[in-house]
């Protein structure tokens, strides 16, 4: 008898756009630029770091000779779980390759009203609301604020934002900060969240997340805040956000030399840092419109560029950041739709495993909520498809197909009752016939994603009644001490 032990292996139908020989170009291309071009590193403790371990180092520029740069690849893991504080484990992330997450973006610095549809300033209220709104979606993995808060004390937007959003989801949050002492607030709420820093070491509740400047430019903020969390091994992202065209080269070749070059110096300092941290890069991977001078978050580009840059982060057995279900459209509407639909399942088939920007509308600088929410029936179905066709003796259904005959039909079949549950069923999407849809009020697609979304916020309660009193107290204590420490700056 033949054994078919491997049967169902790779059934998932992930696609790639690189050749092996490509990927060795690029990898290639990443080690000569870092080698002989180098980045500037504007920090003086991470300049000496790097000097320590074999770099040359000359003014602010750091050049990185290859051994430093693949054993810093050769000690980042390749599994590491972020946890949800109450102990829900449906929805811990799993960080490994081709295993996606998706989520909204941070810090724009505009918001539609949920009220009146009217494009406005992020306010303080709304963090709380994306929060509870994303923790009732079943296919958002992973939780940022959709925008940057307007109404608290300048430099605190951070800490506020996290510490409102971490209290009304029980989903794994990634969050930013401006500064050093942003990062460390955060991590003492996340501390507070997880019961203990020993607690918060074995199941982290968070993924930090840093930006360097292309080209090339790691400013001290974003190289500062990567040593922190290299320092008390928080899982952390990298990544730029390269402008094609613009900010690095407009071949989509080039393009990825120098995102992957920029990342790198942040995976190289934390692993010399605490060899073992989970560093995630990638980034926003675009075009600059030439015609309407805008960064193009619906560009057809942003979708081939990062599914190839997934294939390179891969390629370095490292975890991808990646960009999707965003818009260059001012509101929700068909554009957003196709734009989202596109780039979710580009990034979907490529695997990546941080897809964040769902939400994102006017090229980044406004969030919507309800774009979020249309969203999340788009990663349902990407997510069907990105799951294959099961093959085994079961899904053939030879004997079914035998008892059932020419002419028959299944719909009384066991088998049937078995597995069309597997089947995707809709939220929003309309299957109706046209008498039903008429009955039921005639409604539009945007008809629906406004009620659904309205419905989850009025009656979603999230998980705020279940954050322990003693989180709460610890937390609203490190709000306060955050206000003073910005107040003695202020008086200086």
């Amino acid at each position: 008898m033949i054994s078919r032990t491997n049967y169902t292996i790779q059934q998932s139908p992930h696609f790639e756009l690189l050749s092996e020989n490509q990927k060795e170009k690029i990898f290639n291309g990443m080690m000569r630029t870092l080698q002989y071009t180098g980045a500037h590193v504007h920090h003086e403790g991470a300049r000496e770091l790097f000097k320590k371990a074999g770099c040359k180092v000359d003014g602010i520029t750091v050049y990185f000779p290859p051994e430093v740069i693949l054993n810093a690849l050769s000690t980042v893991p390749p599994v590491t779980e972020i946890f949800p504080w109450d102990g829900d484990e449906s929805k811990k992330i799993i960080i490994e390759k081709k295993r996606s997450y998706f989520g909204p973006g941070p810090t724009p610095p505009n918001f539609i009203d949920t009220d009146t549809l009217e494009r406005r300033k992020y306010l303080r209220k709304d963090a709380s609301l994306v929060a509870r709104v994303c923790d009732a979606l079943p296919n958002i993995g992973y939780v940022q604020s959709l925008g940057s808060i307007s109404d608290v004390t300048n430099g605190l937007a951070d800490i506020y934002e996290f510490a409102d959003m971490i209290r009304n989801t029980t989903t794994p949050i990634m969050s930013w900060s401006f500064t050093r002492d942003g990062c460390h607030d955060i991590h003492r709420v996340g501390i507070a969240m997880a019961g203990g820093e020993e607690e918060f070491k074995q199941r982290p509740n968070y993924v930090f997340y840093g930006e360097p400047i292309s080209p090339l430019v790691s400013d001290f903020h974003a190289i500062d805040k990567c040593m922190y969390c290299a320092e008390h091994r928080i899982p952390q992202v990298y990544s730029p956000c390269a402008i094609g065209g613009g900010t690095v080269p407009a071949s989509h070749a080039g393009q990825i030399v120098v995102a992957l070059s920029e990342s790198m110096v942040g995976v190289i300092a934390a692993q010399l840092i605490n060899p073992g941290t989970c560093v995630i890069i990638g980034g926003v991977q675009s075009i600059l419109d030439m015609k309407c001078s805008i960064y193009s978050y619906g560009a057809p580009e942003l979708s081939l560029l990062s599914a190839a840059l997934t294939e390179m982060v891969h390629y370095c057995n490292l975890p991808m950041y990646s960009t999707a279900g965003c818009t260059d459209t001012k509101k929700m509407d068909i554009q957003s739709a196709l734009e989202a639909s596109l780039s979710i399942n580009a990034a979907m088939m490529s695997g990546a495993n941080f897809v964040h920007d769902c939400g994102y509308t006017e090229s980044g600088l406004t969030g919507d909520i309800f774009q979020t929410v249309m969203d999340d029936e788009i990663i349902g179905m990407a997510r069907i498809i990105e799951k294959g066709v099961e093959v085994n003796e079961e899904t053939l259904a030879v004997d079914q197909i035998a008892n059932v005959g020419p002419g028959g039909h299944y719909l009384y079949e066991d088998h049937t009752m078995k597995h069309f549950r597997n089947h995707w069923m809709p939220t929003l999407m309309d299957r109706n016939s046209y008498e039903d849809w008429n009955q039921q009020g005639s409604k539009t697609m945007k008809e629906r994603i406004l009620e659904k979304t309205r419905d989850l916020i009025e009656n979603y309660e999230g998980p705020r009644e279940k954050v322990p009193q003693k989180a709460d107290k610890e937390i609203e204590k490190i709000l306060e001490e955050a206000e003073k420490r910005e107040a003695s700056k202020n008086d200086k």
